[in-house]
């Protein structure tokens, strides 16, 4: 049975992320650095009446920083506080079957750690990936 799912771009590459990961797509503006934070948080943003701790998405993924910030986002959800998860670029939400990543298929570290399918379109195949594996620390709380 299809599933709704968003398709964005980080790094380059076209990423499918669950709606129900999704609260909302935002433009995110003045970002103040947390002191002490990993390289992954680029720090604090005011949205909405409510402060969200933006993820630098390439480097929690252990990628090179890109030329230009990106300043688009996806607020998503997670123990209880509001990320927003930096991208490239958004297209749209289109309903797709998730299929399970097979084991041929070699995947970088950072990949590997938050991808969790994958969809074809057009006969193209897409990651679909987890956002809370984005979130620094949460591996940890959980265990």
């Amino acid at each position: 049975m299809p599933q709704l799912f968003l398709i964005a771009h980080i790094a380059g590459r076209a990423v499918a992320i669950e709606s129900g990961q999704v609260e909302s797509v935002v433009d995110i503006g003045t970002v103040v650095p947390v002191p002490g934070a990993g390289r992954q948080v680029r720090g604090l943003a005011a949205l909405r009446s409510r402060v969200v701790t933006v993820i630098d998405t390439r480097a929690a993924l252990g990628l090179p920083a890109a030329e230009t910030r990106a300043t688009r986002a996806i607020i998503t959800h997670v123990e209880g506080h509001h990320y927003a998860i930096m991208v490239d670029s958004l297209e749209d939400v289109a309903p797709f079957e998730l299929l399970p990543l097979s084991p041929g298929i070699a995947l970088d570290a950072g990949w590997r750690a938050t991808g969790c399918g994958l969809v074809e379109r057009n006969g193209e195949p897409i990651l679909t990936i987890d956002l809370r594996a984005l979130v620094p620390g949460l591996t940890a709380m959980a265990a």
